[in-house]
């Protein structure tokens, strides 16, 4: 759904009928669980989504329109997630890896690997909180950077140096994992070594492949 059908929907939910209020949640509810999830973790998504949309009802009566509803809408979810973690005395974090109904919901779309999903978590995981809500926003959710700058409250060119620098990095993180599954698979026999190099360090899978490609684009 694009964003006039979301901000059509925002506005017609301003009214309060529940019909309007739950299309317009049920259209973006997807958008704010990840997004605060890759902010915090996926233990506390549910808590910090929940928490956004009771705001956003709250708020919705005085929307105009001006901006997209999405991009108002992820701007209350930043603000609930700092609100939640300088309440805690405590800077968003991201916790253990997800589970594999966790990870599916992390992701944009269907194919992905369970495996890729997984690992995507992890880099993520490792970026600096401003590096990865940029990119979080701009490649998963899928906003302009104009978008990203009003959520974020920043220059265009901040969110584009951003994301820039957390490609660079996921990137760098991708390889050495690589590295060190090649270092880890070297010994253990002939017939051992033969297999590990079959499957681990020879010519990269089609899945890595397309991995890097996304990553460095």
């Amino acid at each position: 759904m694009d964003d006039q059908q979301v901000t059509a929907l925002a506005l017609a939910a301003r009214e309060g009928r529940p019909l309007d209020v739950e299309a317009f949640v049920r259209a973006t509810q997807r958008d704010v669980w990840r997004f605060v999830a890759h902010l915090t973790d996926v233990e506390s998504a549910d808590d910090l989504a929940q928490e956004t949309f009771l705001r956003a009802l709250r708020g919705l009566p005085s929307f105009a329109g001006r901006s997209s509803a999405r991009t108002w809408l992820l701007s209350i979810a930043r603000r609930t997630v700092v609100d939640r973690y300088r309440s805690a005395a405590a800077r968003p974090r991201c916790s253990a890896l997800p589970d594999a109904e966790e990870a599916a919901q992390l992701q944009p779309g269907p194919v992905a690997r369970f495996e890729d999903q997984v690992a995507l978590a992890d880099l993520l995981s490792r970026l600096p909180d401003e590096r990865r809500e940029a990119f979080v926003l701009t490649q998963v959710v899928g906003l302009s950077y104009a978008e990203v700058a009003d959520v974020a409250g920043c220059a265009v060119g901040t969110v584009r140096s951003r994301v820039a620098r957390a490609r660079d990095q996921l990137v760098t993180l991708l390889r050495s994992a690589e590295d060190e599954a090649r270092g880890g698979e070297g010994g253990g026999g002939e017939r051992g070594g033969g297999e590990r190099r079959a499957v681990g360090c020879g010519r990269p899978t089609p899945d890595a492949e397309r991995a890097d490609a996304g990553l460095a684009a």
